[in-house]
């Protein structure tokens, strides 16, 4: 997923699990509608994939405008770190998989401290508004959020206050801010395509919604914070948590959703760590 520029939040200390639902019935309820909307959105975004992936085809006869050349500058930022991993180098690979694990093993810790689990998001373009979509869903702040509702919240938000993200987005050559036309490019790209969303994106949601989003991540700081204002309060219960893999998906970078374990699920998670490897 392409990196946008962005200051980096300070670390901040853990938060605190949310308060325990007593019904566990109605949170494994939720969890199952939850997972057949999952579904559902699967195809959806596994064609829209196969469709960005022929659209993104070179063509000689076609100049392309402003969309498809940022889509083009995504591609060749990753060519150039698959670039850095060639094939058949087993240094490379084995430096690769240890990063993964060592990815893992920090964010599976976060998760045992705060109590919340994993929840696989479909990996593709959509992944970071999918995420945040299901923990809307869960927060109760907007029940039927969907990827594209988020994309069509997140391009809104930053067309509209221009002047705080045009900083973070760097023209398509690299050599300065976007223009008023490769901004405006922008915005109907995050809105109506499967371009992936990043740090510019999770601030506007944040701001949007008007609710925290806990980044959580391997290495330091283990949570990112986004606060809607620069004041905000610090609410422990209602705060969207995602992940944010750099290596465990290979060399494409992904978010997943944090959904709060129910009694069951920390149960098997304590089997699981208690078994053998």
């Amino acid at each position: 997923m392409a990196k946008k520029k962005s200051k980096k939040p300070s670390s901040q200390p853990l938060d605190a699990a949310p308060l325990a639902i007593e019904d566990e019935g109605l949170v494994d309820d939720l969890f199952a509608q939850l997972d057949q909307r999952d579904e559902a959105a699967k195809q959806e975004s596994q064609e829209l994939l196969t469709e960005m992936q022929h659209a993104e085809e070179p063509t000689q006869d076609a100049k392309q405008d402003s969309k498809n050349r940022f889509k083009a500058r995504q591609a060749r930022k990753a060519a150039a770190l698959a670039e850095t991993f060639t094939a058949g180098d087993t240094e490379a690979e084995a430096r690769l998989e240890q990063e993964a694990k060592d990815e893992e093993r920090d964010i599976n810790r976060v998760c045992d401290e705060l109590n919340v689990r994993i929840h696989e998001i479909t990996p593709d373009g959509h992944c970071l508004f999918s995420a945040v979509a299901d923990q809307l869903q869960l927060l109760g702040i907007l029940p039927q959020a969907t990827y594209a509702i988020t994309r069509a919240t997140a391009a809104a938000y930053i067309f509209a206050h221009r002047d705080d993200f045009l900083p973070f987005l760097p023209s398509d050559d690299d050599t300065g801010l976007m223009s008023p036309r490769e901004f405006e490019a922008y915005c109907a790209s995050i809105r109506d395509t499967g371009v992936w969303g990043g740090e510019p994106e999770i601030l506007a949601l944040c701001r949007a919604y008007s609710v925290p989003i806990h980044v959580i991540q391997g290495g330091r700081p283990p949570i990112v914070v986004h606060n809607p204002t620069s004041d905000a309060a610090s609410n422990t219960q209602r705060v969207v948590r995602i992940s944010y893999h750099r290596r465990m998906y290979g060399l494409g970078e992904h978010y997943n959703s944090l959904r709060p374990r129910s009694n069951r699920s920390s149960l098997t998670h304590a089997i699981k760590n208690i078994l053998p490897t």
